[in-house]
């Protein structure tokens, strides 16, 4: 589903919100999990899942079309862990 979709599904679901409402409101609360990454908090929602930031050491990498040895920067990466109750409903017996 993309952030396109999920925006007309709810619009959809909430008929008495405008879209362009329902597409403020999905903007703020990316843009709100995308700071707190960024200020390297972790952002839990209870029965989904939790997002965190993970560090990745620099070391060195392999040019895959040359061969040759090339340094790769320290980075960190966004983890997303999923919730218990996310897990049990996606691997429920149904």
């Amino acid at each position: 589903m993309t952030k396109s979709e999920l925006i007309q599904r709810l619009a959809e679901l909430n008929p008495h919100l405008y879209q362009r409402d329902v597409e403020s409101i999905v903007t703020a609360i990316f843009d709100e999990i995308t700071a707190a990454l960024a200020r390297g908090d972790r952002v839990e929602l209870r029965g989904f899942g939790a997002f965190s930031i993970k560090r990745r050491d620099a070391r060195l990498g392999r040019n895959p079309r040359t061969g040759d040895s090339v340094n790769v920067d320290e980075k960190h990466i966004p983890f997303f862990k999923t919730g218990k109750q996310l897990r049990d409903r996606l691997n429920a017996d149904t």
